[in-house]
């Protein structure tokens, strides 16, 4: 369903952010972003004279390599285009973040490394949504063939003893993930807090 009918307006700007998953051949998962800032209408710029309409005023991209265990491996940026030329120096900065685990306190461990005038503000937003777009592309792939596994030792009529519980990182991240939700009733039953007795 579409948002209301908005009132009489007109275009200024648009921000576009696309997010890539990849798996690789050698086992490894690359996440790649991509953002830019358009204006509807043309300015002038002191580092880049006349910026026309449609043309970026911001484009930077991002690359993070991440193991199964959600640590970052490698990461590259680059800036395409920006309001300033100092801008794309900073963008071998984002190495730094090589070692941080995609998870809890990610936001403010990025900024302990890329944060203020040791980053980009607009690439170290990126790194929200590349962070959400890795582990959308590694947990369901990872979870499939967790389950693959079991059922092959099944059929094989290897005993791995008592099962596993069904735990999820995603309990209680949202609302649909609630842990007295129906979601979690279904699908990770040892985290439901729910009414057991409920349909």
């Amino acid at each position: 369903m579409p948002l209301s009918s908005p009132a009489e307006r007109d275009h200024i700007h648009t921000r576009k952010i696309t997010c890539t998953g990849y798996r690789r051949k050698d086992g490894l998962w690359d996440i790649e972003g991509h953002i830019t800032d358009t204006k509807t209408y043309g300015f002038e710029n002191n580092d880049r004279g006349e910026i026309p309409p449609g043309v970026p005023i911001h484009e930077m991209w991002l690359r993070i390599t991440v193991r199964d265990d959600m640590v970052i491996h490698a990461a590259e940026a680059v800036t395409d285009h920006a309001p300033f030329s100092a801008c794309d120096e900073i963008a071998p900065n984002y190495e730094n973040l090589v070692g941080l685990k995609i998870g809890p306190g990610l936001k403010q461990q990025i900024r302990e490394k890329v944060g203020g005038i040791y980053g980009c503000t607009h690439l170290t937003e990126l790194m929200g949504p590349v962070a959400t777009t890795a582990f959308q592309t590694i947990f369901p792939i990872r979870v499939r063939e967790a389950e693959e596994r079991r059922k092959q030792a099944e059929q094989d009529g290897a005993t791995s003893g008592p099962s596993r519980k069904r735990r999820s990182p995603l309990v209680n991240s949202c609302h649909g993930w609630r842990s007295d939700g129906a979601a979690v009733k279904r699908i990770a039953p040892d985290m439901y807090t729910g009414d057991p007795s409920s349909g």
